[in-house]
């Protein structure tokens, strides 16, 4: 355990940030499953959405990698266009 006080509040704000980056990712995979697991292509539509707006946040503050979630989103939309086509 820290002694020095700035170790203790550097301590306090990465378990924070931890916290926060956590809840985000746990948010961001849901949305994700949600296009995925969606039954007709409207859904499907609306749950890619939200995802993508998601993902975009996500690569924007260093949750995921951009090319990551650049790919991400490449095969969600892939998958909701399948959907949309049968």
């Amino acid at each position: 355990m820290p002694r020095i006080k700035s170790a203790k509040k550097a301590m306090r704000k990465s378990r924070a940030a931890q916290e926060r980056n956590r809840r985000r990712r746990s948010q961001l995979r849901t949305a994700v499953k949600k296009v995925r697991v969606a039954g007709n292509a409207q859904e499907a539509q609306a749950a890619l959405v939200e995802a993508t707006r998601l993902l975009d946040r996500a690569g924007r503050k260093n949750l995921v990698h951009k090319n990551t979630a650049s790919r991400t989103k490449s095969r969600l939309a892939k998958l909701v266009a399948a959907k949309a086509a049968k």
